[in-house]
């Protein structure tokens, strides 16, 4: 039997026990918002809520989903996070092995074209002028068309692109593949682990965005999107939780009891949170392929 050194030992139980507590660490604030989420709001005032919670209560979502324009928001969102997923997908990947060709002349200058768009930005106030003047402030295009293209993902899926051996290219030109063949046929196939993990930064910011629905779309509760409607209904209860006889105010139309700012915004962060983690184990096994992109290969 071999016998381990004692240095190396120490070094497996303080690895362990690092691990142990990053783990507890990181899952301790979840559990703590699942806990104050599903606990009497006035309860939760009392303090001393960690991992269950002491009265048990759907109230608190009671008060999140009772708003009635809550269901037209969720649809606008998953529309929006469907198609922009979809279509940035495709039209990134598209432009992505355009600009890994060598035979495209202008592909250095593009790149860095777009390169720079990454650094600056015309601001708030031009960008919605610009947005107004040609028709896309107060329609749904406004969340799908300015973002269609992103610098930062034309860049990681073309280093992603520059790993596929080129001989896989030129046998398939050999045999009279176009372009639009080879891209759909061999480029895209091969990109999946890098167009999940683009997929879900894109799926993630379009579903957590709310401020161009009140920049763009503020006065138009039609196209409102989910995060803007939640982010109102926390605002508004955070404003009246000052006075302690309003507190109940968001949980009277579900028919609960009390509710307070804390416990609004701990079931808000459950219901914002939980489409995007019941999505991300099926792209676990593209995700964790993905982020070794750029990796150093021996």
């Amino acid at each position: 039997m071999k016998r381990v050194a004692i240095s190396d030992r120490l070094f497996d139980i303080f690895k362990w026990i690092f691990l142990i507590l990053f783990t507890l660490a990181t899952l301790y604030p979840i559990l703590n918002t699942l806990a104050v989420a599903f606990n009497d709001g006035l309860d939760a005032l009392r303090g001393g809520i960690y991992l269950w919670p002491r009265t048990f209560t759907l109230d608190n979502f009671k008060a999140v989903l009772a708003k009635q324009s809550l269901l037209n928001a969720a649809f606008i969102s998953v529309a929006r996070t469907v198609i922009a997923t979809l279509s940035q997908l495709f039209l990134t990947s598209l432009l992505a092995y355009i600009l890994s060709r060598k035979e495209f002349i202008f592909r250095t200058p593009v790149t860095l074209l777009f390169i720079f768009t990454m650094y600056l930005n015309a601001g708030i106030i031009p960008n919605y002028m610009w947005l107004n003047k040609i028709g896309l402030t107060n329609t749904f295009w406004v969340y799908i068309l300015p973002g269609m293209i992103s610098a930062f993902n034309l860049l990681v899926i073309r280093t992603y692109i520059h790993g596929i051996p080129e001989s896989l290219v030129e046998s398939a030109k050999i045999d009279g593949a176009s372009h639009i063949r080879i891209f759909w046929s061999i480029i895209l196939p091969l990109c999946k682990p890098v167009l999940a993990t683009v997929a879900l930064f894109i799926a993630v910011g379009q579903w957590n965005s709310w401020f161009d629905a009140m920049l763009y779309n503020g006065f138009n509760e039609k196209l409102s999107t989910l995060q803007y409607e939640l982010m109102k209904l926390l605002s508004s209860v955070t404003s009246q939780g000052a006075n302690a006889n309003d507190m109940q105010n968001a949980a009277q139309a579900g028919g609960g009891g009390m509710v307070t700012p804390t416990s609004v915004r701990a079931a808000t962060t459950i219901v914002t949170a939980l489409p995007i983690v019941c999505l991300y184990p099926f792209l676990q096994k593209y995700f964790i392929s993905g982020l070794t992109i750029g990796g150093v290969k021996g």
